[in-house]
């Protein structure tokens, strides 16, 4: 069969041309927004890709057209393809029809941390030997790439709750109908599609009710929203991890407030005990930072205990997991001032991801650099939270591009540090080389390509005369 893959450059509909093509279809796609690491990726798999959504870059004798969710009613290629009477479907329901059945399907939710929580768990099922089949919404540095078929029974996706499609407005995580599914948190985000957290509630208990009786539920203890979603109705087992704090979540045992927790040897996570059921299972030790994930390692085990994998015996890989591309990426170091970048775009995971990397660098002064992208920030849904969720920064520089529809200056007012914006990323990388100095740590944040700012400052570093 051939395929044409409109928006084949996100990382969730490149994984599934990947998938295509690695089962023998042909594949092409076509998108508008081409950015590293996907567009890297298609180019080494040899995917043909089209710049744009032209009619005519669908090949005439594609026999399906795979639709992307950001395409919507008006879109040249959607009014060509509904015109022509063509065969098309989503995303996630070709994974659905031609990837998972006879599969035990592994689907990770929640707001924060689904990329590196399936990156972990595909890890674990890997160190033992599963030969998982996965796709990610980045490209796992372990594996090379965002999706495989796979030779194992278990299949690991990442079950985003976004919108599937503009003829299916269900989250894409009830197609999947997982063994196991993960809810690793739940907090309002997508303002574009969703009114209120309540909304989003629904969304995940409609995952919930596809959960089979046999199967289980891993579920954030400490999340009320989560609670909330289990007070509407469980069928299915539930195992709750967490680490600190009292249970949202009504726990298996009275006398334990979690399944699944963790002891601390190190205040930046990178070391810690596992506990199960109040009993050790072992130590990890891993180059990951915060407690944020510490938390989805927890939930990453849980599941792999649940298809029966010997946690003893993977426990010692994880200090070999090397995460996913742009999760607090090493860009690298120049004049002894080492530049990181980092997909956080929602004030939690902007605060988790900076509280990381200051239980690492201590009393070093870090700088971020944030992009507000996505649609919730571009609409001002989380302005409010902004300023306090970078209060571990020491200096922030907001590229506040002309379109952006709120004032960035009223939160660079309530920083704790310094603040500025910057219309352009050259002005924002200028603006940066006169805020630097030795033993600085450049934290850059955004869930887009942000024009390459971390490589476009960390060749400004080099260019830059030594400081006197």
């Amino acid at each position: 069969m051939k395929l044409h893959i409109l928006g084949v450059a996100g990382t969730f509909m490149g994984g599934v041309a990947t998938l295509a093509r690695e089962l023998g279809h042909q594949v092409e796609g076509s998108d508008q927004a081409v950015y590293p690491p996907m567009s890297t990726l298609l180019d080494t798999l040899g995917i043909e890709l089209r710049q744009g959504y032209e009619p005519g870059n669908i090949s005439a004798d594609c026999d399906q057209v795979v639709v992307g969710n950001a395409l919507s009613r008006g879109n040249p290629a959607v009014e060509q393809v509904l015109d022509d009477g063509r065969a098309y479907t989503s995303g996630a329901q070709w994974l659905a029809e031609n990837v998972l059945p006879g599969r035990d399907a592994l689907a990770v939710a929640g707001t924060h941390g689904k990329t590196t929580t399936t990156s972990i768990l595909m890890w674990l099922l890997e160190a033992a030997g599963r030969g998982p089949g996965f796709l990610i919404g980045g490209v796992a540095e372990d594996f090379g790439v965002s999706a495989r078929v796979g030779t194992g029974r278990e299949f690991v996706v990442e079950a985003d709750e976004y919108d599937t499609a503009f003829f299916d407005k269900r989250s894409k995580f009830v197609h999947y109908r997982p063994l196991v599914a993960i809810l690793n948190n739940l907090e309002f985000d997508h303002a574009d599609i969703f009114p209120d957290v309540a909304a989003i509630q629904r969304q995940f208990h409609h995952l919930v009710r596809t959960v089979p009786r046999r199967g289980c539920l891993v579920v954030n203890g400490e999340d009320a929203h989560l609670a909330e979603v289990l007070a509407m109705g469980c069928w299915t087992p539930v195992q709750t991890f967490g680490l600190d704090g009292a249970a949202a979540v009504a726990p298996v045992s009275p006398a334990l407030a979690f399944n699944w927790t963790a002891r601390l040897l190190a205040d930046d996570g990178s070391r810690f005990v596992v506990i199960h059921d109040g009993a050790e299972v072992g130590e990890v030790h891993w180059p990951l930072l915060g407690r944020h994930n510490v938390m989805n390692a927890l939930a990453a085990l849980a599941s792999a205990h649940q298809v029966g994998v010997e946690l003893p015996d993977v426990l010692t890989a994880l200090a070999g997991f090397s995460s996913v591309k742009r999760r607090m990426e090493r860009v690298g170091e120049c004049a002894d001032i080492t530049v990181h970048d980092d997909f956080a775009h929602h004030p939690t995971a902007i605060a988790t991801t900076l509280a990381g990397l200051r239980a690492r660098v201590g009393g070093a002064r870090i700088v971020a650099a944030l992009e507000p992208r996505s649609n919730s920030m571009r609409l001002g849904a989380h302005a409010d939270a902004l300023a306090p969720s970078l209060a571990q920064a020491d200096a922030v520089v907001f590229l506040h591009r002309p379109e952006l529809a709120w004032d960035a200056g009223a939160v660079v007012a309530g920083l704790r540090g310094e603040g500025s914006t910057a219309p352009d990323v050259e002005s924002l990388v200028a603006d940066l080389i006169t805020r630097v100095r030795p033993g600085d740590h450049v934290l850059f944040m955004s869930n887009g390509g942000f024009d390459n700012a971390p490589r476009r400052f960390l060749a400004a570093l080099q260019d830059r005369p030594p400081l006197r």
